[in-house]
């Protein structure tokens, strides 16, 4: 069983459009163009049985309509658990957290650095607390030397005020910025994903993140359509992991956080 758990998803009318500005953000030719049939197919290649999907509100006024995006993605896509997006700035957010938990989406996704705000903002702390309360975890784009909105300290700045926030800091905690993911995240209690890392990070170096940090404090995920599911598994499993650990990351963690330990095929 493999359980992707970061793939970023948009409509057929904006897909290219939206893959190719995060393309032009971080200096990567996309293989793809972010439309969920185009997931699906790259997924297929390594049997992937589901993916957390999700999109990322840069403004207010668009966390409605992604937010309905994805739930109605996800009622015609078994294979996809929805995250919702929030805004620092929607003024509505206790009620638009809790129609999206009532409509299924599972948790929140995050991304600083698109929408120009201090993870670790004060502004932020009665949302964090709202979708705590709700259970809900938060997968956080996590690092960018080029920024100062989503860096490790940040988060480890959110992790003490929310101690009961389940947070997952993508990215080993820290695109491009893996030692201060050493330094503040390894081993306390915020979940990493393994996207957009693996093409960099020295082996030797991951699999010492992963033990340090703790197995069971680690997801598998692509970034889909910044990289391919096939080539992102290559890279996976030339580490050196036990077969218990590889199943742990691949799924069962996800599955536990998610609680849908009961799901597995």
């Amino acid at each position: 069983m493999i359980i992707d758990f970061h793939a970023h998803i948009y409509p057929a009318k904006i897909a290219d459009k939206a893959s190719n500005t995060i393309g032009e953000f971080y200096h990567i030719q996309m293989k793809y163009n972010g439309c969920p049939e185009n997931l699906l197919a790259s997924g297929r290649r390594i049997g992937v049985n589901y993916y957390i999907v999700h999109s990322t509100a840069t403004a207010p006024h668009q966390v409605e309509s992604i937010n309905n995006y994805i739930i109605g993605e996800v009622s015609e896509h078994p294979e996809f658990i929805g995250f919702g997006t929030i805004h620092p700035e929607y003024e509505n957010y206790e009620n638009e957290l809790i129609r999206i938990y009532s409509a299924g989406l599972k948790g929140i996704k995050l991304h600083p650095d698109f929408q120009k705000f201090p993870i670790d903002e004060r502004e932020m702390d009665d949302i964090y607390e709202v979708i705590a309360g709700l259970g809900m975890p938060v997968l956080v784009h996590a690092g960018d030397f080029r920024y100062d909105y989503s860096g490790p300290k940040r988060i480890a700045h959110v992790l003490e005020k929310h101690p009961t926030l389940k947070v997952v800091a993508a990215h080993f905690g820290g695109y491009t910025q893996w030692d201060e993911s050493e330094k503040y995240l390894v081993g306390k209690n915020v979940w990493f994903d393994t996207s957009s890392s693996l093409w960099k990070l020295e082996p030797a170096y991951a699999e010492k993140l992963i033990h340090d940090h703790g197995v069971e404090k680690m997801l598998f995920g692509v970034d889909y359509p910044m990289w391919d599911h096939k080539e992102e598994l290559e890279r996976f499993n030339k580490l050196n992991l036990t077969q218990e650990e590889r199943d742990a990351i691949l799924y069962k963690n996800a599955l536990k956080l998610l609680g849908m330990e009961n799901t597995e095929k």
